[in-house]
């Protein structure tokens, strides 16, 4: 019966050992992106941690094992249920250790969770349990733990939780295994009440911090961000922050600036009206991304525009500007209107099923800061974006800044051109962004620079669109590769051109 025990910790063990991996390599990926870099190196740390941790479990006694297990049990909890609060506070506060209390924590709970899994077994070895049968089971339910968790976590656990709540979670159940463990063995352990004691203290440390992590968040992400937050929301996609500062509301995903209030109308109008002004017997439009409604409230200016389809991943990102006074009254209410269709899908997999053209398509999706959105910049979509595209049609692309990152911005431009489109590189400049870079591309050659709009804007006139696709020297074409999906060099140029920015 006791070595069932011992067998069924495992199984949670394995849970909480790989939920903590899957913490720190979903957090470093919210706030520094580039996920295949920040989920293998901390794979990397976190298993050459568990190898010195195997290694070290040889220095325990074997009377002592039991007792050691439960001792790791607590400091597994404790340090693995407080990391992604402590990494957050860390990144809104002091981000200049980040990476370094990243690894350490990531390093330190590897070393203590490789500890637990040699020692178990010596613990039931030491119980006369045949080897081949112990190694079996142990493995068995060390593995079926990582299973579990790995399903957990993406669908249930982060979404649901969000991650510093559920890495208090998971050092609850750490520190249960080792209040349990006490409890079961106590004839066969000395200081019995000091241990319970120990790991009594540890699940209320970490109850506590449950309770109070919304709080901690928030106070780290008012040392991030500055300004007031407003509102707040982790989702199974992104997360989601918007402040406020007087009468200046922004957005940011995953710790970057989408707009502010005070000059979004300045990307919006460069992003919508150089395509549809000369498009005036379009009928319909494509929106990639996009999901504030502020593009579509561009688009929803041009009376001859009869349907609009918004193809956004996130649901809590339509959602939230489709209800929330102050972003329904910045949109004016675009994602409610009749001719607005909203879809919660991925933009790539829509495009494959569906079979509808369009005389326009504007993509405003994310920098490509990582590989999940680069994709998303590819040759093979743009490709496949073509198809929706009527003959004589427009598209237009954000395509980061041409001052700030030249070789990401003229990638997006070769990759375009490499899927067989015609472009008309240009920039406007943006207080909150700095200049930024878009690009019409079509089916064929024909196309001319607005140089007069239906209706007054608030920035763009003949002049400051003919400035728009003039590029002065500092911001002319550079040679680089088309972004195709099995290297991702415009996610390659993004990162190096940003690095240097900030050296």
């Amino acid at each position: 019966m006791l070595d069932r025990i011992l067998i069924l910790s495992v199984f949670v063990v394995a849970s909480c050992g790989l939920a903590y991996e899957l913490i720190a390599g979903a957090l470093s990926s919210y706030l520094l992106g580039d996920s295949v870099l920040q989920f293998s190196s901390i794979i990397g740390c976190y298993l050459f941690a568990m190898g010195v941790g195997s290694h070290l479990a040889q220095y325990v006694k074997d009377e002592d094992a039991l007792a050691r297990f439960i001792d790791i049990e607590l400091l597994v909890g404790l340090v693995g249920g407080v990391s992604a609060a402590v990494l957050f506070l860390v990144f809104g506060w002091l981000a200049a250790p980040f990476r370094t209390v990243l690894y350490a924590l990531v390093f330190v709970v590897g070393v203590l969770v490789g500890m637990e899994i040699p020692l178990v077994m010596r613990v039931l070895n030491a119980r006369q349990a045949e080897f081949k049968e112990l190694v079996s089971r142990v493995l068995t339910f060390d593995y079926l733990g990582a299973l579990a968790v790995s399903l957990l976590f993406p669908l249930v656990l982060a979404p649901k939780l969000g991650l510093a709540r559920t890495g208090f979670l998971f050092g609850m159940l750490n520190a249960a295994v080792a209040l349990w463990t006490a409890y079961v063995f106590r004839r066969e352990l000395t200081r019995l009440s000091a241990k319970v004691l120990r790991a009594s203290i540890v699940i209320c440390l970490l109850a506590g911090g449950f309770l109070a992590s919304d709080r901690m968040i928030h106070w780290s992400e008012r040392g991030l961000f500055g300004d007031e937050i407003v509102h707040a929301e982790t989702t199974p996609y992104q997360r989601l922050v918007l402040t406020r500062w007087h009468d200046d509301l922004r957005l940011y995903i995953n710790g970057n600036l989408q707009f502010s209030s005070r000059d979004e109308h300045r990307y919006h109008e460069a992003l919508v009206h150089p395509v549809l002004t000369p498009l005036p017997w379009a009928r319909s439009v494509l929106v990639l991304g996009g999901g504030d409604g502020l593009a579509v409230r561009e688009i929803l200016k041009y009376p001859n525009i009869e349907r609009i389809t918004l193809v956004d991943l996130d649901p809590a990102m339509t959602g939230l500007f489709s209800t929330a006074e102050p972003l329904v009254r910045l949109n004016g209410g675009s994602l409610k209107n009749p001719r607005v269709h909203v879809v919660n899908e991925d933009a790539g997999r829509w495009l494959e099923s569906a079979d509808a053209v369009f005389d326009a398509v504007i993509v405003d999706f994310p920098d490509p800061g990582n590989f999940g959105i680069g994709k998303l910049y590819s040759v093979p979509f743009y490709r496949l974006l073509a198809k929706h595209l009527s003959e004589n049609g427009l598209a237009v692309v954000q395509s980061t800044s041409p001052y700030f990152a030249p070789h990401a911005y003229w990638c997006v431009d070769a990759t375009l051109r490499e899927a067989g489109l015609h472009t008309w590189p240009y920039h406007a400049y943006v207080p909150s962004f700095g200049e930024w870079g878009f690009i019409v591309a079509g089916k064929t050659p024909r196309y001319a620079p607005p140089t007069q709009y239906r209706f007054p804007m608030r920035f763009l006139n003949a002049e400051s669109t003919r400035l728009m696709f003039a590029f002065p020297p500092d911001m002319q074409r550079i040679a680089v590769e088309p972004n195709r999906l099995n290297n991702q060099s415009l996610v390659h140029y993004f990162e190096q051109d940003w690095a240097e920015v900030l050296r």
